[in-house]
């Protein structure tokens, strides 16, 4: 038994899935985690077509198994409990779609996020609640878990049925983004088939620690994504919660990548904190350190990283991060 090493394929959207495996073999990894919905476009999953034929799920894994490669998760990370109605119901179905489409492949693992509802009945826009500070605040509160709690017992019950693991990511601007909203979570829907995706990046600039996190969530772990964040110099004045984002550029190379496939404007020249490819905001000791606490929950997890930092060539960005992680296995011996 060992953790698995991958990556996923959303940063190599512009290749076919065939080259894109290719390059993660050239680098030493063996899992592949490919996009099947939500915020961002699914290239490398024909969906639909793979839905509907069992010749075409066979061809579609084989494209894996002749380049020696696992296909360890499907990912639909979007916001299915959002009041917009270009992303709620569009994004909740894509969820189901993505579980059905699992217990057909074998796929055992989904990637998805909590979601964030509107204030209340008649809100136009999502609406994260970052410091509850009053009653207005927990009434919305009560009013968005009173939308998720049903959603995600349904959804728990088609995992179920399909055999699947569903692992919500802890990311900002949704219901569950922390350990101890994680577990809110847990006692409000009592899920048997959902757990987490561990991902240290949004842990590390909201100043988490995410070994003592792997500590805390223990085996409700089932995946996860291995993506570095460097906490910088302007977080001294801005904090973590800077607001100092503008409209999406024209210009397609300064756009900055953001950690849900989106593009966010011009960041700040100094600002608190940035997304960077494996081991350039946390050294190899580290990564070892991080691997080891995994392999004490579950040795049989899959890791694989999301490539996300704009200072790198896509490919180069799965290169460093092939080296960093695998020299961080070696150093953990798992």
């Amino acid at each position: 038994m060992s953790l698995t090493y991958g990556a996923y394929t959303a940063c190599l959207q512009d290749r076919t899935l065939e080259e894109a495996l290719d390059v993660l073999a050239g680098v030493g990894l063996t899992g592949a985690e490919v996009n099947t919905g939500g915020f961002i476009p699914s290239p490398h999953a024909p969906v639909d077509l793979l839905l509907t034929s069992d010749r075409a799920r066979r061809d579609y894994l084989r494209i894996f198994a002749d380049r020696g490669m696992e296909l360890t998760g499907l990912t639909a990370s979007g916001n299915p409990l959002s009041a917009l109605p270009t992303e709620g119901l569009g994004h909740a179905e894509s969820l189901r779609r993505t579980i059905e489409l699992a217990g057909l492949l074998g796929v055992r693992e989904v990637v998805a996020m909590s979601g964030t509802p509107g204030s209340d009945p008649g809100a136009r826009y999502p609406s994260w609640v970052v410091n509850p500070w009053n009653g207005i605040d927990l009434e919305v509160l009560a009013y968005q878990w009173s939308v998720a709690v049903p959603f995600w017992k349904e959804i728990d019950a088609l995992a179920r049925a399909r055999d699947v693991q569903v692992c919500l990511e802890m990311h900002p601007r949704n219901l569950v983004f922390s350990p101890l909203t994680f577990e809110r979570f847990l006692a409000e829907v009592e899920p048997t088939h959902i757990g987490v995706n561990l991902d240290p990046s949004h842990l590390f600039w909201q100043q988490m620690d995410p070994v003592a996190c792997i500590e805390r969530l223990g085996g409700h772990i089932r995946h996860v994504h291995a993506k570095d964040t460097a906490v910088l110099p302007g977080a001294a004045v801005r904090g973590v919660l800077d607001t100092a984002f503008g409209p999406v550029p024209e210009d397609p190379a300064a756009r900055v990548p953001t950690g849900i496939g989106h593009f966010c404007a011009s960041w700040p020249a100094d600002p608190a904190w940035r997304f960077v490819a494996l081991g350039e905001g946390h050294d190899v000791d580290y990564w070892a350190r991080f691997l080891a606490a995994l392999a004490a929950v579950d040795p049989d997890l899959h890791v694989n990283i999301e490539h996300e930092d704009a200072a790198f060539g896509r490919i180069e960005g799965i290169e460093r991060g092939a080296r960093t992680l695998l020299a961080a296995a070696a150093a953990a011996g798992v």
